[in-house]
């Protein structure tokens, strides 16, 4: 069984007509229609904490991340999480040691380019079944460690450092 933790961040975001932003929801739809619409055949849990774009976490924010993930009895966590500070959480919540946890999200919403976060939720879904208990950060076709992934933000990718 795969546990899911939707924290927001722009994987989940929708454009509101009336307001004319883009939000993010306390919902996840856009984790749920990914899981629905393709051939995905295991057993999940999702739990729904924070919605917030991550540039807004606060340590009240992550000390919940990471008391609901100790709460969580199964061992594989997919974390959806905003880019920008996915990292920050990471290692705030490292101290986690019998686990496997992997942290994706997209650069762009569900809701404008579904290759994107879909992609990137499947690189995470692939890698957790054969990982060891750590924590890693899944995108843009690499995974590994938190600790060995780093953002571009002139270039809006995720690439392994050495």
């Amino acid at each position: 069984m795969i546990h899911f933790v939707n924290t927001g961040g722009t994987f989940n975001k929708r454009y509101n007509m009336i307001k004319g932003t883009l939000e993010v929801p306390k919902d996840y739809e856009a984790l749920e229609n990914i899981l629905k619409n393709s051939l995905f055949n295991k057993k999940y849990k999702i739990t729904q904490i924070i919605s917030k774009d991550s540039l807004e976490f606060t340590k009240y924010d992550r000390k919940l991340l990471l008391k609901t993930i100790q709460n969580i009895k199964e061992d594989k966590i997919i974390i959806i999480h905003g880019t920008d500070t996915m990292k920050k959480s990471a290692k705030f919540i490292s101290n986690i040691k019998d686990k496997k946890i992997v942290f994706c999200g997209a650069m762009k919403p569900y809701e404008i380019n579904q290759i994107e976060a879909t992609a990137n939720l499947f690189l995470a879904l692939g890698f957790i079944e054969n990982a060891k208990n750590g924590i890693y950060i899944a995108m843009n076709g690499v995974v590994d460690s938190y600790k060995k992934i780093e953002k571009n933000y002139k270039k809006g990718i995720f690439y392994k450092i050495n």
